[in-house]
Parts: C-alpha cells; sequence; structure tokens
C-alpha cells in the first residue's frame, strides 16, 4: 500500500480529479446526510472519498494529516462501492474517517509524533477501535498530527508539522486530537474519533467550534475498563454538530455498527423539539472553580465568560433548573495530578537511550517521572483516588456541571514551546482548567460550541454529567444548540 508523507500547500491530489466544487458540494453536508445520500445510492463511497483527498490537499498547510494512504482509501472506496450488499448493515458505510498518530492502523506506522518512532514499521494489526469502525464501512484516509505521545493541549511535536486552527491558521487547533479536530473543522472529515486524556477530545473541539464528546471511564467496549484514576484515557467523537456525534458514538459503542443508546433517543428528543413539546428540565450547576487553584490563578478571557453566561440563560429560559455552583477541591490537584499523567509516560514504548531524541516537555516528564518514584506515584495516586470520591459526590447534588472549556484563545503556533518545560506544562493547564478533572472523575462531558467572537474564534461550554449519562449529555447539548438558535 502506498503512503503519502505530509502534505505540502503545492500537493495536488492524484487522478482521477473531483470537479473544482467537488469537495465542497460534497462534503459541505452532515455526517448523517452524507450516509443516507450514500444508502441511498445517491453517491458513491468512490465520489466521497475523492472529495476528502482533494479538499485534504486542498487544505494542506493546516498540517491536519500526518500520513494519507491514497491508494489504500481508493481500494476500500472501490470494494465497498462494487459489492454494497456486503456492507449493507453496515451504519458508516462509505464514510472517510482518520486516526489520530496513536493508534495502530494496520498497515500504516503509529509515530506518536516522536523522533524515537520516526523509524517504526507498519501496524501488523488494527487497535480494536480501528475494527470495529472499519466494520462500520468506514473508509481510512490515513493519522492525524498529535502532540508528541499525546502529551500535550496543542498538536506540535519534534517530527512533524504542527497542526494548525482552521478558524486562524496562525494558531493552535488545540491537542492531542488537533489534527483530527482541523480536519473535521476545515471540512475534511464529517466526523472523527479522538482520545482523551486530559481534555484531549473538548480542547480541540473548543478551539475548532466542534462538538466533542468525552465518555464515561468504561464506555467505550474497545477502550481499558479498569475503574481507577490512572485510567485516565477514552475514545470519543469530533463532530460539526451534536447529531453526529450521537451517530460516531453509537457506533464506538454497539457491536457491528449496530445502532445504539443515544442515537434513537437523540432523535426522539429533537423531533419532540420540533414539534413544540416540553424537555424534560434538569438541574445545572455552573461553576468557574478550577481544582488547579491555588497553585496556579485561572483567569477567564471575556468571551469564556460570556459563552458561560449565554448558556445559562437559554437553558434556564428553555425550563432547566441552572444554579451557581461551588465545589471544594482542596489544594492537592495540581501537584498529585502532575504526578499521575507524568507517570503514564513511564508505559511508553522508549527504548534505551530515548531521552536523547524526545523533546523537551517529554524529557522533563520522563525525568520527573523516574525522580518521583514508585512509592511518592503510589501516594499521588491514592490522594487522587480518594479527591475523586469526595469531588464525584459533590457533583451527585447535580445533574449536570456546567463550566468553560478553555479560559483564553487558542495560542498561536509556538506559544507553548517557546516556554520552558515547567512553565509550558503551568500555561497548558491554565489553558485548560476544567477539563483534566472529568478524567480524573472518569464522568462523562461533551463540549459545546456557543458564540464566535470579534475574530471569528469560537468559544464552547462543557457539560459534566454522571456516570452513564452519555445520552442525556448529547440531548442536553441538542436543547443547547436548538435555544441558543432562537
Amino acid at each position: 500500500m502506498a503512503v503519502s508523507e505530509p502534505l505540502s500547500p503545492s500537493d495536488q491530489p492524484t487522478s482521477p480529479t473531483p470537479a473544482p466544487d467537488a469537495p465542497a458540494r460534497l462534503l459541505g453536508r452532515t455526517a448523517l446526510a452524507l450516509r443516507d445520500a450514500l444508502a441511498a445510492g445517491e453517491l458513491s463511497a468512490a465520489e466521497v472519498t475523492e472529495a476528502s483527498l482533494a479538499a485534504a490537499h486542498a487544505h494542506a498547510g493546516l498540517g491536519a494529516f500526518v500520513l494519507l494512504d491514497e491508494d489504500g482509501a481508493r481500494v476500500r472506496a472501490a470494494a465497498l462501492d462494487a459489492r454494497p450488499d456486503d456492507a449493507a448493515g453496515a451504519s458508516l458505510r462509505g464514510l472517510p474517517l482518520a486516526f489520530k498518530d496513536l493508534t495502530d492502523v494496520a498497515g500504516l506506522p503509529t509515530r506518536m509524533g516522536s523522533a524515537v518512532l520516526a523509524q517504526a514499521p507498519a501496524a501488523a494489526e488494527d487497535d480494536p477501535l480501528t475494527t470495529r469502525l472499519r466494520a462500520a464501512g468506514t473508509v481510512l484516509l490515513g493519522k492525524t498530527t498529535v502532540p508528541e505521545f499525546g502529551l500535550d493541549a496543542y498538536s506540535e511535536n519534534p517530527v512533524d508539522p504542527p497542526a494548525r486552527n482552521p478558524l486562524d491558521p496562525s494558531r493552535t487547533p488545540g491537542g492531542s486530537s488537533g489534527g483530527s479536530a482541523a480536519a473535521v473543522a476545515a471540512g475534511i472529515l464529517p466526523f472523527a474519533p479522538g482520545s482523551d486524556g486530559g481534555g484531549s477530545v473538548r480542547i480541540p473541539a473548543a478551539a475548532c467550534g466542534l462538538v466533542g464528546l468525552k465518555p464515561g471511564r468504561g464506555t467505550v467496549p474497545t477502550d481499558p475498563g479498569e475503574d481507577a484514576v490512572t485510567n485516565l484515557t477514552v475514545s470519543g467523537p469530533l463532530a460539526h454538530t451534536v447529531e453526529d456525534a450521537a451517530l460516531l458514538f453509537d457506533v464506538m459503542t454497539s457491536p457491528e455498527g449496530l445502532e445504539g443508546r443515544t442515537g434513537p433517543d437523540l432523535r426522539r428528543f429533537l423531533d419532540a423539539r420540533a414539534a413544540g413539546e416540553p424537555v424534560a428540565p434538569v438541574r445545572i450547576g455552573v461553576s468557574t472553580a478550577s481544582p488547579f487553584s491555588p497553585d496556579l490563578e485561572i483567569t477567564l478571557a471575556r468571551p469564556a465568560l460570556s459563552a458561560l453566561a449565554r448558556s445559562g440563560a437559554a437553558l434556564a429560559a428553555g425550563g432547566h433548573a441552572v444554579d451557581e455552583f461551588v465545589p471544594h477541591y482542596g489544594e492537592r490537584y495540581h501537584r498529585d495530578f502532575r504526578t499521575a499523567w507524568t507517570s503514564g509516560l513511564l508505559k511508553a514504548p522508549l527504548p534505551d537511550g530515548a531521552e536523547a531524541l524526545v523533546g523537551p516537555v517529554a524529557a522533563s516528564f520522563l525525568a520527573s517521572a523516574r525522580a518521583a518514584g514508585p512509592e511518592q506515584i503510589a501516594t499521588a495516586i491514592g490522594r487522587l483516588e480518594a479527591w475523586a470520591a469526595d469531588v464525584r459526590g459533590q457533583f451527585a447534588a447535580v445533574d449536570v456541571v456546567m463550566t468553560p472549556v478553555l479560559a483564553f484563545a487558542p495560542p498561536a503556533i509556538g506559544h507553548f514551546l517557546a516556554l520552558d518545560p515547567e512553565e509550558n506544562y503551568a500555561e497548558q493547564c491554565r489553558f485548560t482548567p476544567y477539563t483534566s478533572m472529568v478524567n480524573v472523575l472518569g464522568l462523562p462531558a461533551v463540549a459545546v460550541p456557543v458564540l464566535r467572537d470579534e475574530a471569528g474564534l469560537s468559544w464552547s461550554v462543557q457539560l459534566v454529567g454522571r456516570p452513564g449519562a452519555e445520552g442525556r449529555l448529547l440531548e442536553l447539548a441538542g436543547h443547547l444548540r436548538l435555544l441558543l438558535a432562537g
């Protein structure tokens, strides 16, 4: 299989070439609309694949992809078109997709944005999530840009061009699912799976104006299911609409691409809203408290506060009970989370002498983890377990906790890397003061775009739900979007 290296803006798509307006004509639809057009035979998988590949080349300057498997995608699309009956029950048949360069895709290398793995061989097998989404009939286009080992809230690494934000290419799209978010926001992909260990779906969703769902711990069957604060990372969808996020989430959580639990509920909810039927109210606690205080000073930009206030007012007008919520987070979260987060790097596939090859942030994290030692790490993790149990109890006083996602606008490319590693990490925490705590808690959360500022940048809120409440969160996100649309 032929694999392309990172695209340059001058690269052109290879034959067959779609008409100049084909990408916009085909891809300017929701994933649901594309799925239905493919299922009805109005579009072929080959047409949609060519449109996506053309869009990838047209937006090469965004650095969304590190690898494009153009030949593999075309072979897959042709096979789907040649044998439509074989994929008749596949709910995403013909829809283009890409995976972060942290996820194994058979036939493609997994480089994780690191020089340590720059010569990594092609993966022999798919990751279980890749297998599941292939079975649903998707066409895999390639791998998207990530920070080194997925550690950071921006998508710049030592070996690949940086991923850039389609809303302002001088800025980061966030991380670690930044390349995937850029591809969706730019219209290259209708949606994309991401992974979220400290905000890595919700941060780029907020930065790029997308809906991003972080499921609760153990919800996605292909994710590790251990109920522990060290099991931080889950898989979740990035999409333009709540309905599209629900569509992808259903496939991620349902065997063989069958219809899952959130899709039907969400459609019934939207149909009821269209008919003017009442919505079951929920109790929403609005909070700007961050567990990174008092160690870090958290300052919210005016649009972040405006998005929160506008959302609260809209939800209250929509019949929900919206009140201020002030949880008590204690004083050790920042230090204990850093210990737990950096200790994860000890499990990375690092050969001897890797310290000389990794970037400065990864090197600093690795040194900190090794210096902490097993006893200190275990103590920090024990405190985090107790912290999580206490805060989950506090959150149970309401149905949903609503916070901002980003404290300030996505910074310029290079902003974080210009800082020394310790200040870099602290700045990332100030940038995203409400996301990592949800991973520690193991709860579901969704980032919902609310407004655009004068510069065209998007500002979102985060809705944090109770265990198993992904469907209710998506319903609430859909209600919020309808209320904001007037």
